[in-house]
């Protein structure tokens, strides 16, 4: 039976210790590299991700930088892999929500020291983060229904996204380079002119005509009106330089 092409083959579940994940395509690559994100390394990632909840622990873990997981995902046809990340990243947070109700409610292990001699441990609980998980799994019991850890995690989530969001508008704008900037101007300028030459009669766009002829014969040959006895401004510097002596 001939071998399939990991590519094109069908979405598949990749399963976690936290559970079935949705399936998804992976992203198609253009060349495969030994280092690169083949369809196994992504459904790698994708569970890694859904275990922590952190892409950098989820890179470290199928020995890949976090930046190109993030290129990955804005790839034009990643839009399965990014629904996938999603999930992953909702299971990932619950994974965190239940190590912390597990300190919550258990405490942790706290070292005892005498004279800087370990002599053992105590076993320590925090109340506040007890009250911080009960409001926010039963808001309607202990916050009034208002869920106020979930908003504090929505709170840093945002934040998180507009310095990434930020990031990658920075990115995209170093992209574009000076020559095509002036090109863009140029052609809204072009479409202007057009709009305002289509309200215009042939007489007066003769007499712009000539306008803009003169003046590129002025530019040409550095004419300034300050120079040209002719011209009112002429006087007006005269009259400066004798009041300054």
């Amino acid at each position: 039976m001939a071998d399939h092409d990991p590519d094109t083959a069908p979405t598949q579940h990749p399963h976690t210790a936290r559970g079935t994940l949705p399936a998804f395509t992976p992203v198609p690559r253009a060349k495969e590299r030994s280092n690169g994100w083949k369809p196994q390394v992504q459904r790698a990632f994708i569970e890694a991700l859904a275990d922590t909840g952190s892409v950098a622990s989820a890179c470290r873990q199928v020995g890949r930088a976090e930046v190109g997981a993030y290129l990955l995902r804005r790839h034009p046809k990643a839009a399965s892999f990014r629904a996938a990340w999603q999930a992953a990243l909702d299971l990932g947070m619950q994974r965190i929500e239940d190590v912390a109700m597990d300190h919550a409610l258990n405490g942790v292990e706290v070292p005892v020291y005498s004279y800087g001699k370990l002599v053992g441990s105590r076993r320590v609980h925090n109340d506040r983060l007890l009250m911080f998980m009960l409001r926010n799994r039963a808001p309607e019991r202990f916050a009034g229904g208002r869920p106020k850890a979930l908003n504090a995690i929505g709170r840093m989530e945002k934040k998180r996204l507009k310095a990434k969001w930020r990031r990658q508008w920075e990115k995209e704008q170093r992209r574009t380079s000076p020559a095509e900037v002036r090109a863009s101007i140029a052609r809204k300028v072009a479409v202007f002119r057009q709009q305002i030459e289509a309200q215009l009669s042939p007489r007066t766009l003769a007499a712009y005509a000539e306008f803009e002829r003169l003046r590129d014969e002025d530019i040409a040959r550095g004419y300034k009106a300050s120079d040209d006895p002719e011209h009112p401004l002429y006087g007006q510097r005269a009259e400066a330089d004798q009041s300054e002596s």
